[in-house]
C-alpha cells in the first residue's frame, strides 16, 4: 500500500470489482461487452503508471509546479515587456510633444525680437530736422504736423500727451524756475543742442531730441507716458 497512490488503490478496486462483474457475467451465461474490456485494459494500464514509489511521485509532482512556475514567469515577463513598452511609447509621444512647444515657443520669441528690434528701429530712425523749413514762428497745427512726421505713428498719441502737459505745444515754454525748456520741458533747454544749434527756435529739433530722450531712458514715448502718469514729470 505503501507504493500505490490513492489514486490507483481507487482504480484498483474499481478493476477489482468490474473483475468480478465480468465472472459474475460468465457464470450466468452472458458474454462480457467490449467495453468492459476496454475499461479493465484501461484500469490496468492506469494502476501501472500509479504503481510508483512515494520519492517519485514527489519528483514529478515537483516537476510540474515548476513548470507552472516557469508558466507564470513566462506570462509576467511578457506582461512586464508590454507594460515597459507601453510606457516608452507614452514617454517617447510626451517627448516629442515637448519638443516641438518648445520649437514653436523658441520661433515664436524670435518673431517677437524681431518685431520689437524693428520697432526700436523705427522708434531711433529720426529724420533730420534740415528736411523741415525753418519758419519764424509756428501754430500748434504745424507742430503737431512735424511731431507726426518724425514720431512713429503708434507712439505719436504718448508723445502727444506729454508735451501737451509739458508745453502746451508751445516750442517757446520756459520755466523760470527750473529753466525747462521748449515742447518737452528740456532741463536744462541746452541739452537739445545736442539735436541741433537751432534748438530754440525750431520745434523739429526739439521733437527730435524729445523722442530721442524718450526712447533712450523709457524705451518709447508710450513708456515716457506711462511713467509720466504715476509722476506726473518724467
Amino acid at each position: 500500500m505503501s507504493r500505490i497512490s490513492v489514486r490507483g488503490f481507487a482504480v484498483a478496486s474499481a478493476t477489482a470489482v468490474t473483475t468480478v462483474g465480468a465472472v459474475v457475467g460468465v457464470a450466468s451465461g452472458s458474454t462480457p461487452a467490449a467495453d468492459d474490456n476496454n475499461f479493465e485494459a484501461t484500469a490496468a494500464d492506469t494502476t501501472l503508471l500509479a504503481d510508483i514509489p512515494a520519492g517519485q511521485q514527489a519528483q514529478v509532482q515537483t516537476a510540474s509546479l515548476t513548470q507552472q512556475a516557469d508558466a507564470q514567469a513566462s506570462a509576467a515577463d511578457t506582461a512586464a515587456r508590454k507594460s515597459a513598452e507601453e510606457s516608452a511609447r507614452i514617454q517617447a509621444a510626451k517627448d516629442a510633444k515637448s519638443k516641438k512647444q518648445a520649437a514653436e515657443d523658441r520661433l515664436e520669441r524670435q518673431r517677437q525680437e524681431k518685431k520689437d528690434a524693428a520697432e526700436r528701429a523705427s522708434r531711433s530712425e529720426v529724420r533730420s530736422t534740415t528736411t523741415f523749413a525753418a519758419q519764424g514762428s509756428y501754430t500748434v497745427a504745424e507742430i503737431q504736423a512735424i511731431a507726426r512726421q518724425i514720431v512713429p505713428a503708434d507712439q505719436f498719441q504718448c508723445f502727444s500727451n506729454i508735451v501737451s502737459h509739458e508745453s502746451t505745444w508751445n516750442y517757446r515754454a520756459s520755466n523760470p524756475s527750473s529753466g525747462a525748456y521748449g515742447l518737452v520741458q528740456a532741463l536744462p533747454g541746452s541739452k537739445m543742442a545736442s539735436a541741433g544749434a537751432d534748438w530754440q527756435t525750431n520745434p523739429a529739433t526739439q521733437i527730435k531730441w524729445g523722442l530721442s530722450y524718450m526712447n533712450g531712458r523709457y524705451g518709447s514715448p508710450c513708456g515716457a507716458w506711462s511713467f509720466w502718469l504715476v509722476h506726473h514729470s518724467y
